[in-house]
């Protein structure tokens, strides 16, 4: 594996083991200030919320002044971010620490842009951000391990850790990756408005289905990690360190699903836009599955979320980025970030509400949000049934 590809992996493992450590133990963590569940999903959102604001122009900046500085930058973000949400003795802290990683969250984002990039043709385009899928599974084992194993020392430990391996994260970058962006535009220019983006996207006939499905993707996706250890200590009476375990069982498959199974199972046997069309109500069945609080079928109902969920995002990102400009390619990623984080601000939140009420309503609206973008896709598909696309061309989005 070439070195820029290793650092770009690892800087999406840092980002993953974050997001792994914190679905089983933040809501412990937080509950020991004394927080009810709406205030613990209230963190997933304000994150996400500053990360709608900044995603968009971060990922028109990395279009404007390269990909490599903007990564620097976001990733120092990210270790401020949780070295002070470890440091935390107040709620308020807390929110702070997740405004500050928020505010320049554009790991993901960038680091899409930047394998694609350096992909030589649409194989190796889905291929690389199958990469990133696949190291999403292993941040999904080793992150829910550190935070099992090191809440035990306390809650707090598991995010000094990753607030560390960011800030090495970010040193790394600085000194050995090199700028892959050879469309980089001066004359772009930029905004500070998240709308803005979003305004523009909404216009474009070509990209807004694939935008809007992405969305209700996210929502459903977003609705369930919410609450996740929540739900497994309401309806089964387990801690920390099991709903760890139970998450590194998901990173499991998800590292084998995109990391093996999607280059030489899924892309071998089926067209990416057919992919997306059998797996989204798949997907939106599991949690329906998750639902019943019978615990086999629980488990059932997570394992088949976490096999369609891994190949939908992957197949959803490499339409989007085949469809675009070469220098939009960042914008158009960021924008995807964006929708992304605005289903994660409203997702948490309806997550957070409902569950107060009946703690398994969050998988229940889940599956609606899915069978939402089923419909969106089948309609799309419809309006195309008649158009024979040639083996060599770029899937665009409107073929979802």
């Amino acid at each position: 594996m070439k070195k820029e590809k290793i650092l770009i992996a690892l800087t999406v493992l840092v980002d993953v083991i974050g997001i792994g450590i914190v679905i089983p133990v933040l809501p412990f963590y937080v509950e020991s200030f004394g927080a009810k569940p709406f205030v613990i999903t209230l963190l997933f959102a304000v994150f996400s919320f500053f990360s709608f604001i900044s995603a968009p122009f971060l990922g028109a900046l990395s279009d404007k002044i390269g990909r490599r500085p903007v990564l620097v930058i976001s990733i120092l973000s990210t270790s401020i971010g949780w070295i002070v949400f470890a440091m935390a003795n107040q709620i308020w802290v807390l929110f702070l620490g997740r405004i500050i990683d928020g505010m320049a969250a554009g790991n993901l984002p960038i680091a899409q842009s930047y394998l694609t990039d350096i992909s030589r043709n649409d194989k190796e385009r889905t291929e690389n951000l199958g990469l990133i899928g696949g190291i999403f599974g292993i941040g999904f084992i080793v992150g829910p391990m550190i935070g099992g194993v090191l809440s035990s020392v306390s809650h707090a430990f598991p995010f000094w850790v990753v607030g560390v391996l960011a800030l090495i994260n970010s040193i790394l970058v600085f000194f050995f990756l090199p700028e892959t962006n050879a469309n980089i535009d001066k004359t772009k220019k930029l905004s500070l408005n998240p709308i803005t983006p979003l305004l523009k996207a909404a216009k474009n006939k070509e990209l807004l289905p694939a935008y809007v499905i992405w969305f209700f993707f996210g929502m459903a996706a977003v609705g369930m990690h919410s609450v996740f250890a929540l739900f497994l200590s309401k309806a089964f009476g387990y801690g920390a360190f099991a709903s760890g375990i139970y998450m590194t069982f998901i990173g499991v498959v998800i590292a084998i699903n995109q990391g093996v199974a999607l280059k030489h199972f899924w892309l071998k046997k089926f067209k990416e836009s057919n992919l997306t069309l059998w797996l989204m109500p798949i997907f939106g069945i599991g949690y329906f599955l998750m639902g019943i609080e019978i615990l086999p079928i629980f488990l059932f109902g997570m394992v088949i979320i976490t096999f369609s969920q891994s190949v939908l995002r992957v197949t959803l990102n490499s339409q989007i980025a085949g469809s675009a400009e070469a220098n939009e390619r960042g914008e158009v990623m960021g924008i995807l970030a964006g929708v992304m984080s605005l289903s994660t601000i409203v997702g948490p939140i309806i997550a957070g509400y409902v569950f107060q009420i009946k703690e398994n309503l969050p998988f229940i609206l889940s599956g609606i949000y899915a069978l939402i973008a089923s419909g969106i896709i089948l309609s799309m598909r419809r309006k195309i049934q008649n158009k024979i696309l040639p083996e060599d061309v770029n899937v665009a989005p409107q073929d979802i």
